[in-house]
C-alpha cells in the first residue's frame, strides 16, 4: 500500500508497506543537480553530497560509518543532473536509527575546512579517473555536445576548473538555498508504518525551512553536431544519438520498447548486427537518457579506428530501417516481455521500490501502479514504434561524439545523415 503526506514545511513523505519483507529502504531526495548550477560552480551539488557524509556536529565521519556498519546496513548517496539522493537500507527495527542518521547529515553537516580541502582533491582525482576511462568519458562528452548551451550539458561532477573555484562558503550557501522542505521528498519502502514514519520525520525535520523550488533554467533546443576528441588509443569510442522523450512523455512506453529493439540487450538489432554477425565491437548498446523535460536516445560502441565508419554506417542504417519498415510482431513481443520481466524482478528489492516512489513523484507528480505500466506496454503497437522512430530519428537532432584515434577513421560531418 502506498501512502503520501506533506508536512507544513513542504516535505513530502511517501511510503510503501511491503508485506513479507524484513528490511526498509529510505531515501532523502533533493531536487537539485548539475542542471541547476551556474557554470562557475558546476559540480557543487555532487561536492556537497560528498561533504554530507564527512561528519556532523554530533557525529564524525567514522561515527557515521560505524553506526551503519554496526547494524549491517547500507548508507550511500548519488548525484545526477536533476537530483541528489542519500539513502539507507536497514532491517526494519533499525529504521528510527537510519532516519536519525539521515536527518543529522542533512541538517548538521560540519563542512570542516580541512575535510573540505581533502575532499576537493578526492573529487579532482575522480574527474581524472573518468577522463582516463574513455568508455565512461565519452558519455559525458556526448551530453555536453547534445545539450550544448544548456546546463543539462554540464557534467555532474563538474570540471577541474569549476571544482578548483568552489570554496566552503559556496557549499554553505548552496546547502541553505537548495536543502529546504520544498525541494525534499522522503520515500521509504518495506516493513514500516506510514503514520509512524511521518511523525518521526516531523520530529526530526520540522525546523527545516520551507524555501523555494529550484529553477530548472528552461527546456533545451534541438541541434545537430559532430565532434571529435583526439586520443592515442587502440579503439575509437563513440556515442551517436538523437533527441528523445522526457520522463513524462505519453509515448515513453513506445520509447522504452524502441530502445529495447534497437540495442537494449543481446538479442537487439545492434548487438546482433555489429557484434554477433560482423565482429566490429565487443561492447555495443543503446540507452535512454530521460530528464524532466527532455531526453536522448543514445548508441554507444567501441571499435578499431579503421572499422568505425562501417560501425557508424550500420547504426544509421538501423535508424533508417526502423523508420521505413515496421518491426516484426515477434520483435515487439520479445522486447515487451523483456521489459515487463525486468520491471517485475526489480520490484523484489525494497531499495528499487523506494526509488520508484521518488521518481514517480518527481517526474510524473503521481504514483503509477505496476498493473498500469504493464498495460501501457501491452498497448504499444508496431505502428507506434515506427511512428516514434520517424519522430526521433532525424538529421535536425542527430549528434555524434568520437573519442580516440579518429584521424584514422576517415569519417566526416557529410557522412552524418539519415536522409
Amino acid at each position: 500500500m502506498i501512502r503520501s503526506s506533506t508536512l507544513d514545511n513542504g516535505i513530502q513523505v511517501i511510503t510503501e508497506n511491503i508485506p513479507g519483507v524484513h528490511s526498509v529502504s529510505i531515501g532523502f531526495w533533493i531536487q537539485s543537480g548539475s542542471r541547476h548550477e551556474p557554470a562557475s560552480l558546476n559540480g557543487i551539488s555532487h561536492f556537497l553530497e560528498h561533504m554530507i557524509f564527512k561528519g556532523t556536529s554530533r557525529r564524525s565521519a567514522r561515527d557515521i560509518a560505524q553506526e551503519i556498519d554496526s547494524v549491517g546496513g547500507v548508507l550511500n548517496g548519488f548525484t545526477n543532473r536533476e537530483l541528489c539522493c542519500f539513502y539507507a537500507k536497514v532491517m526494519s527495527g533499525k529504521l528510527p536509527m537510519a532516519l536519525d542518521l539521515l536527518s543529522d547529515i542533512l541538517l548538521n553537516p560540519r563542512l570542516d575546512e580541512t575535510v573540505f580541502a581533502n575532499e576537493k582533491k578526492v573529487i579532482q582525482r575522480e574527474l581524472a579517473m573518468v577522463e582516463d576511462a574513455p568508455d565512461d568519458h565519452v558519455h559525458d562528452l556526448f551530453c555536453e555536445l547534445v545539450w550544448k548551451g544548456h546546463p543539462l550539458g554540464q557534467p555532474t561532477a563538474g570540471t577541474t576548473e569549476s571544482i578548483s573555484g568552489i570554496n566552503r562558503d559556496h557549499l554553505q550557501e548552496y546547502l541553505e538555498r537548495c536543502y529546504c522542505g520544498r525541494n525534499l521528498i522522503i520515500t521509504a519502502a518495506g516493513d514500516l508504518e506510514h503514520d509512524e514514519l511521518l511523525d518521526a520525520v516531523a520530529h526530526h525535520l520540522s525546523r527545516l525551512p520551507r524555501g523555494k523550488p529550484i529553477d530548472s533554467q528552461g527546456q533545451p533546443h534541438e541541434q545537430r553536431r559532430f565532434r571529435i576528441e583526439h586520443r592515442n588509443s587502440d579503439q575509437v569510442h563513440l556515442c551517436l544519438g538523437t533527441r528523445a522523450l522526457s520522463q513524462k512523455d505519453p509515448q515513453r512506453f513506445a520509447g522504452f520498447l524502441l530502445n529495447g529493439i534497437l540495442g537494449g540487450g543481446m538479442s537487439s538489432r545492434l548487438f546482433q548486427t555489429i557484434r554477433a554477425e560482423r565482429g566490429l565491437a565487443y561492447s555495443v548498446y543503446s540507452y535512454l537518457s530521460a530528464h524532466s523535460d527532455a531526453g536522448c536516445q543514445v548508441v554507444y560502441l567501441a571499435t578499431a579506428p579503421d572499422e568505425s565508419p562501417e560501425a557508424i554506417r550500420l547504426i544509421l542504417e538501423e535508424f533508417r530501417r526502423l523508420k521505413s519498415e515496421p518491426v516484426s510482431a515477434t520483435e515487439l513481443l520479445n522486447a515487451r516481455e523483456q521489459l515487463k520481466g525486468a520491471l517485475l524482478l526489480s520490484l523484489e528489492t525494497t531499495d528499487t521500490r523506494m526509488t520508484r516512489l521518488a521518481k514517480n513523484q518527481i517526474f510524473l507528480g503521481t504514483q503509477v501502479m505496476v498493473p498500469e505500466i504493464l498495460e501501457a506496454f501491452d498497448q504499444v503497437t508496431v505502428a507506434d514504434i515506427q511512428s516514434l522512430a520517424n519522430k526521433l530519428f532525424n538529421d535536425v537532432s542527430l549528434n555524434l561524439q568520437l573519442l580516440g584515434r579518429v584521424e584514422d577513421c576517415g569519417f566526416s560531418m557529410l557522412d552524418l545523415t539519415l536522409a
